[in-house]
């Protein structure tokens, strides 16, 4: 089956690097006009380059923070006027921020919540309205697989994400009656810039594949995901082929997650 986006514009938070850029640059090489946002002209600049390395539609930077109101705000705008309309939202912008509970400051909770929560709250408010008006849209939330199945020192990521899910819940219901459907993909173990991040951080002398080797061992199937295959479940609910799911959280994380 063949997953086809022709004509579609997407706007994908978080689009400069590891997941949001293979999303980004799934919805480009099946067709999709796409608007990346990050905080970093220099990352998204060599994103751009990649994606129309292997895709002939348009693509367009946005650098912008989402986790304020005004970044919001920009982001959008700027993807909604150089693209004419925003048919395809992928809240992706995050980082993973946990420890023990007692040590979180209001601070740490509060930067949090604006980027992994409101950020979404904002962008899915300002997209809403014109894909209900035209019948056709899609929200896809990137969460994590603590948003079900939240562990010890797992805060605040894990209470964000979940607040995620439940945003996506309700609206999938308003949605739904329009041909907006609203779906969230949870990551389990996925290569991403912030594995190498860490990786880089340990300095263990151990090669970035060893790390990632040592990390599959606890997955069922034995190795960790590759953003490619987050990316094509992405591909897959933005595309007509998801024509009839909406209101779901999908693990996307090789078997690790103990809650389906």
């Amino acid at each position: 089956m063949e997953l086809r986006m022709n004509g579609r514009n997407a706007l994908v938070t978080g689009g400069s690097k590891g997941i949001g850029l293979a999303i980004a640059r799934s919805f480009a090489e099946a067709g999709a006009n796409v608007a990346i946002v990050a905080r970093q002209q220099q990352g998204l600049d060599e994103a751009k380059a990649q994606i129309a390395a292997k895709a002939n539609t348009k693509v367009i930077t946005i650098a912008a923070d989402v986790g304020t109101a005004g970044g919001c705000r920009t982001a959008f705008e700027g993807a909604d006027k150089a693209l004419g309309q925003i048919d395809v939202l992928v809240n992706n912008a995050g980082t993973s921020q946990r420890g023990p509970f007692v040590e979180i400051t209001d601070e740490v909770w509060q930067h949090d919540i604006d980027l992994k929560l409101l950020a979404a709250v904002r962008l899915c408010r300002q997209a809403f309205p014109g894909m209900k008006a035209r019948r056709w849209g899609r929200i896809i939330n990137i969460l994590n697989a603590g948003a079900k199945a939240p562990q010890p020192t797992g805060a605040p990521t894990a209470v964000t994400r979940a607040a995620g899910m439940a945003l996506t819940k309700v609206l999938s219901g308003e949605g739904a009656p329009h041909n907006v459907l609203v779906n969230a993909l949870l990551v389990g173990n996925i290569e991403s810039n912030q594995w190498v991040v860490r990786h880089a951080a340990e300095n263990k002398g151990r090669s970035l594949e060893a790390f990632y080797a040592e990390m599959g061992r606890r997955i069922p199937m034995g190795r960790i995901g590759t953003a490619q295959e987050f990316a094509n479940m992405a591909l897959f609910l933005a595309s007509d082929a998801g024509s009839y799911i909406t209101g779901t959280a999908i693990n996307v994380d090789g078997g690790l997650s103990p809650v389906v």
